[in-house]
């Protein structure tokens, strides 16, 4: 794990209150009252992403100081997410029962950090671990995405349906390109970290892998050839579904992708409640139906081996987070399109850890390593992914049945 400076001439010290101020502007047409809402077990309040993301340079930099004090010793049970080595946690369905400690004190105790740690980098302390810093920002960016989909997901459980964005942000609708298989790679090659700048533990180490003989396809698959699979019964068929898919469907009552109304010609999205782009790429679709869709289509999910042997050959450049979020766009161009950002992409790949994978020593070696067990690999970016957090080996991941991230799908084939 080393340093990683995206920006040219872009110090450490820079990119930690770039980053952190970008979490602040992310929340600044919320109120405090939004920043208290947890919809569901899985997301969290604004204000817990706030006051957690603190936390992680408190516990793992700071309190490598022994002259650093805590802000206040309660708040490291209320904060800490799941690294059990350090301590018992807040249960995380009740995140959103925290009314206490208020917005602004959460606040308060980030310019108390930033202050902080801040001074610590300025005098250039040796205690300053700058490959942990990097790691907090790198966990910041992640949380910036999560406060993103998480004030959707709440938003749209309100009656009013109400919009993170104005109707401006909107993109026009436009044509994409037509649907294409282009022919992968083949044979042995090399995935994981190549060993330059910034990488998860989970990236790493990497190693030879063998890919048959198959094709991508040039884009991710659109909202009008989604709606063709709810049209057709997709959602009624139990021959398209694994198992555990068909009794989610079952037992959730799927009938169309989260966010999408009944009439699917209309969605929520950040902008509120819109006409549907049927040319943008479909996203908000769990890995159970991603994979129901691509064997409709005749088609399969990529690995994600696949993937990055073909991403890598590209800049990680797309509909990225930049500044004010954006909403997923149709495809434009020629080859290997929207490879980075829009949405995320899920793989066939089951999460799991790489030949020779070594967590990060201590409490951080929780960090990944123990999720790998139920989940399914996603790849790529989405819309609200920060535009410099993202690389060809970055790995994702989430259990079968989460849909309220911006995840969508590509297909792929064998030859």
């Amino acid at each position: 794990m080393t340093q990683l400076s995206p920006i040219a001439g872009d110090t450490l010290a820079q990119r930690y209150r770039r980053v952190r101020q970008q979490t602040l502007q992310l929340c600044a047409g919320l109120t405090a009252e939004d920043m208290m809402v947890q919809s569901m077990p899985d997301a969290s309040p604004a204000k817990w992403h706030l006051a957690h993301t603190t936390w992680f340079f408190e516990q793992f930099v700071l309190a490598r100081d022994a002259r650093y004090r805590l802000r206040n010793p309660a708040w490291h049970y209320l904060f800490n997410s799941y690294y059990q080595s350090v301590g018992p946690m807040h249960a995380r369905p009740q995140r959103g029962l925290l009314s206490r400690p208020t917005l602004d004190e959460v606040l308060a105790y980030r310019r108390h950090v930033d202050e902080a740690l801040g001074s610590m980098l300025l005098r250039g302390d040796e205690v300053v671990p700058s490959a942990v810093i990097e790691l907090g920002l790198q966990h910041e960016q992640q949380h910036q995405e999560l406060l993103l989909t998480d004030i959707q997901h709440a938003f749209w459980n309100n009656p009013l349906l109400p919009a993170y964005l104005r109707e401006s942000t909107l993109p026009a609708a436009t044509m994409s390109a037509p649907l294409q298989y282009l022919p992968g790679a083949e044979g042995v090659v090399e995935i994981g970290h190549a060993g330059e700048g910034f990488a998860f533990d989970n990236e790493t180490p990497r190693h030879r892998t063998l890919l048959a003989p198959h094709a991508l396809a040039n884009r991710l698959v659109t909202n009008e050839e989604y709606a063709a699979f709810v049209h057709d019964g997709g959602y009624r068929e139990p021959s398209l579904w694994l198992s555990d898919g068909w009794a989610t469907v079952q037992n959730e009552g799927w009938q169309r992708p989260l966010y999408w109304r009944a009439d699917l010609a209309s969605a929520f999205s950040l902008a509120g409640v819109h006409a549907l782009d049927p040319n943008a790429p479909v996203c908000h679709l769990s890995y159970f139906e991603a994979d129901a869709f691509a064997r409709w289509a005749g088609a399969r999910l990529p690995t994600e081996a696949e993937w990055e042997t073909a991403a890598a050959t590209l800049p990680a450049q797309g509909n990225l987070l930049d500044g004010v979020p954006r909403l997923p766009q149709a495809a434009h161009g020629n080859g290997l399109l929207q490879m980075y950002g829009d949405a995320w992409e899920w793989t066939a790949s089951p999460y799991v850890a790489y030949p020779g994978f070594r967590p990060l020593p201590g409490a951080l070696g929780e960090y990944n390593g123990k999720f790998m067990c139920g989940q399914w690999v996603l790849r790529g970016g989405s819309c609200a992914t920060p535009v410099d957090h993202m690389r060809a080996s970055y790995r994702n991941f989430f259990p079968p049945q989460a849909r309220w991230q911006f995840a969508g799908l590509r297909l792929a084939k064998d030859r």
